[in-house]
């Protein structure tokens, strides 16, 4: 049984033998038991060969907007700094040294970039598809068909980004020009960021 949206309204619950009398495009919102949200019907593979719709390369509720994408960012870079600061408070109460110290803190401008860049790496590639900012924004990458990035893929993801940065992070302000709300760094690479649909 299936219940559709019409005119933002919820109908139903039909039988697939009723939907075949119905207009119903490949756009249409539907959902069946055991769903948790609506879906386009061409993301439901039995609606796509009831009805002959094709299935979706992606679908545009999922893209994540520029400031989710901001947030996340944030986010992760907080908890690095944070990490890195304990660290260094630590060698701060047991190096007495103040030319080791303050090699240490120095390092840190090297050593926190370096750190989100190969974490951004593994934790766009994994199981979850993002690091923890954008878990807490639940938004994750995907390639253009939605499926997991391999470690190749993230890696020129991420070193891309040194093209965004340039001149002024202009390449992420791309985002608002492109319908896949990409940066430049994702059209490079073949990414998309999304998110859960909203309604």
């Amino acid at each position: 049984m299936y219940t559709l949206v019409v005119r933002g309204k919820p109908q139903g619950p039909y039988t697939l033998d009723q939907l075949k009398q119905m207009e119903i495009f490949p756009d249409t919102f539907v959902r069946k038991p055991g769903m948790d949200d609506y879906k386009e019907a061409h993301e439901i593979e039995e609606l796509r060969a009831l009805l002959g719709f094709v299935a979706p390369k992606h679908t545009p509720q999922y893209f994540a907007s520029f400031d989710q994408r901001l947030m996340a960012w944030a986010i992760d870079y907080f908890i690095i700094t944070l990490v890195y600061a304990v660290v260094v408070a630590i060698a701060v109460v047991f190096i007495e040294e103040k030319n080791v110290r303050i090699g240490i803190v120095a390092a840190g401008f090297t050593l926190v970039p370096f750190t989100k860049f190969l974490y951004n790496v593994i934790a766009d590639s994994s199981k979850t598809q993002g690091t923890i900012g954008k878990k807490l924004m639940d938004i994750k990458v995907t390639d253009e068909h939605g499926a997991r990035l391999t470690t190749g893929a993230a890696l020129i993801r991420n070193l891309a980004k040194i093209i965004s940065n340039i001149p002024l992070g202009l390449g992420y302000l791309y985002c608002f020009l492109n319908k896949k709300q990409q940066c430049l760094h994702d059209t490079i690479a073949g990414t998309l960021v999304i998110k859960d649909r909203l309604i």
